[in-house]
């Protein structure tokens, strides 16, 4: 078991989602399993999302007093990072490839994402654990993934869709994509409570009972398992259904989640839409052909089970922890 101190440094905002903090946070509760101390250095926004999903964790102003920093946030580069990190073993979590990372071990869960990415952006000996099987997902996703598969191949009429574009609901498209779907099954719309689209959907889900709202929910792999398919954002949640095999229209709702949308697409595991260039083109009959066609839903689930089997977060603690320790060894040696 592990003693460590381990701070979050985790991106949240309107424009950018709650996904930076949920996914820090479940690598945390890895953590947090093998005796580790985790802890989020304070920010609004990810305050927000922390009083939700984990009220207990501790915020902090500053990062004394711990071993070892993990940085999710796409504003910070290499220069932040070692300024801040002063020597402490350091994890990024990374989706872009774009940037110096000051790191000694990068995240980046991206499907068909290569060493070669990060080639020159990262220091020599840096560890990279890269691609799916390194999302970090929580336990219960896990716990539901066998029966869930084989429920999918048995195959079956679509009786319930998911739709979940993420807390924030970047770019707005859950209410008309709710509107859409109306009367082809019932509906579970997942939103966080800092939605601007809030209000809208909860008069739509009073006057609609097949539209069901849930706000906040910490039940995201019981909606996920049942679901018969998703309408979904191409964040990390994209793994969850993954895990789960659930058959996606996946909306790509911004850059830095194309690279991997592509990637699924061409797995065969999501169908992909561009939100913001074909949503108003090619929604409909995406959602159309995903209801009606037993055959596609069968081949996406199928695909998509084999991208990751959602224990990322236990190989990705295991690995930080190794790592820490042998800095520890180094530096007392």
């Amino acid at each position: 078991m592990s003693d460590d101190r381990i701070l979050f440094i985790a991106d949240a905002g309107p424009t950018i989602g709650g996904g930076h903090v949920m996914r820090s946070l479940t690598l945390a509760r890895a953590l947090q399993a093998r005796g580790a101390e985790c802890a989020f250095r304070s920010h609004p926004d990810g305050d927000a999302v922390l009083d939700v999903f984990a009220p207990d964790l501790f915020r902090v102003e500053d990062d004394a007093g711990f071993d070892a920093l993990v940085f999710d946030h796409y504003a910070l580069s290499a220069h932040d990072h070692l300024a801040l990190a002063r020597g402490r073993p350091v994890l990024v979590i990374d989706d872009l490839a774009d940037r110096p990372l000051g790191a000694d071990m990068v995240l980046d869960s991206g499907m068909g994402r290569r060493a070669s990415d990060y080639q020159g952006l990262v220091p020599d000996g840096c560890l990279l654990l890269l691609g799916p099987d390194h999302a970090p997902m929580r336990p219960d996703f896990v716990a539901l993934r066998a029966g869930t598969l084989a429920r999918r191949d048995e195959g079956g009429p679509v009786r319930r869709i998911l739709v979940s574009l993420g807390l924030t609901d970047v770019g707005g498209f859950t209410l008309p994509a709710v509107k859409r779907l109306r009367g082809a099954a019932e509906i579970d719309v997942v939103v966080g409570s800092g939605a601007a689209s809030l209000a809208a959907l909860t008069a739509l889900a009073d006057e609609d009972p097949s539209v069901t709202l849930h706000v906040d929910t910490r039940d995201m792999a019981r909606l996920t398992a049942r679901a018969d398919i998703a309408i979904g954002g191409g964040g990390s949640s994209s793994w969850e259904r993954c895990v789960l095999g659930l058959p996606t229209l996946l909306l790509v709702l911004a850059d830095n989640q194309t690279q991997a949308a592509v990637a699924l697409a061409e797995a065969g595991a999501v169908i992909a839409l561009d939100a913001a260039a074909e949503f108003e083109s090619g929604f409909d009959a995406a959602a159309a052909r995903l209801i009606a066609e037993g055959a596609l839903r069968r081949r996406l689930s199928q695909a998509a089970a084999t991208v990751c089997d959602g224990r990322g977060a236990d190989r990705v603690a295991d690995a930080f922890l190794a790592l820490i320790r042998q800095r520890a060894g180094a530096t007392t040696g």
